[in-house]
């Protein structure tokens, strides 16, 4: 089984955008996680999913709705984007590019649904 995690706490710092999940379980606060570079859409729950790696699985880092301003002022504004975990802080490489190429796949596609397409135009000021 894989592990989820939502990083819900933002903050910004020397042009970098931090994410941070609220909780963490044991089993992530001692595992070594690397940043895979590839993104997926949880159109359900209105996410974004970036995936890390740790020894045994995969770690699905959710980017859900309500840090979406965040995640645009730094694509705007060309931010590093960074996750920490405790001491541990792992830039997730790739990931504007990830999601600009989501955001236009997205932009008048139904296959990702109706209120996750609505969200991403509206708040992504896609035309």
């Amino acid at each position: 089984m894989n592990t989820r995690i939502e990083l819900v706490e933002t903050k910004v710092e020397n042009s970098t955008l931090i994410l941070e999940p609220a909780e963490i379980s044991a089993e992530l606060e001692q595992s070594d996680l690397k940043a895979q570079g590839q993104m997926l859409v949880d159109s359900d729950h209105l996410a974004f999913i970036y995936i890390l790696e740790s020894k045994d699985e995969f770690v699905y880092a959710s980017l859900p709705y309500q840090i979406w301003p965040q995640l645009k002022e730094a694509l705007d504004k060309e931010y590093r984007v960074d996750m920490k975990i405790n001491d541990q802080q792992i830039e997730l490489e790739n990931l504007k590019e990830e999601l600009r190429y989501l955001l236009e796949n997205i932009k008048d596609n139904a296959n990702y649904g109706d209120e996750m397409e609505s969200k991403v135009v509206e708040l992504f000021s896609l035309s």
